[in-house]
């Protein structure tokens, strides 16, 4: 796992057009089956998570960057890129724990996530198929859809 800044990372994001959205209720007493629902049959070999803003200090992310002898802040624009299948699981987790609105951009990239801390996790994909994958994965887990729900950044 590696941090980095990226100045108007979040900013980018919000000027790129996506065509499809689900968002889903954050189940905070069940991370682990939605992490692992949204990564499992996916092969992501790794990906970029950057801060956008948090409310409270993010203990869960900090311990997380602790364990690979990482000393942050986690403040606005700052990312943490994942190597590989296990790190995105533990980042993602980490990250859903805490008060934190951020993007995460799986490799490859089939969506991108955007989740805040107000317990919402919003997919945007540009092809329905790519959004209808993990939309039907966690549906078929059991996980909460916000219906009629359309994030504006």
């Amino acid at each position: 796992m590696t941090l980095s800044e990226a100045p108007g990372a979040v900013k980018q994001f919000r000027k790129k057009a996506w065509r499809f959205q689900q968002t889903f209720q954050t189940p905070l007493k069940n991370l682990q089956a939605f992490v692992k629902t949204i990564v499992s049959e996916r092969g992501f070999d790794g990906g970029c998570l950057t801060v956008d803003q948090g409310v409270f200090e993010p203990k869960h992310l900090i311990s997380l960057l602790s364990s690979y002898s990482i000393a942050s802040p986690c403040g606005r624009d700052t990312s943490v890129t994942a190597h590989d299948h296990q790190e995105v699981v533990l980042l993602l987790e980490a990250a859903l724990s805490d008060w934190l609105d951020f993007i995460f951009v799986p490799e490859p990239k089939p969506f991108v996530i955007f989740a805040d801390h107000d317990e919402y996790t919003t997919f945007f994909a540009n092809t329905r198929s790519n959004l209808n994958g993990v939309v039907t994965d966690l549906l078929a887990n059991g996980f909460k859809t916000i219906q009629n729900y359309e994030r504006r950044l």
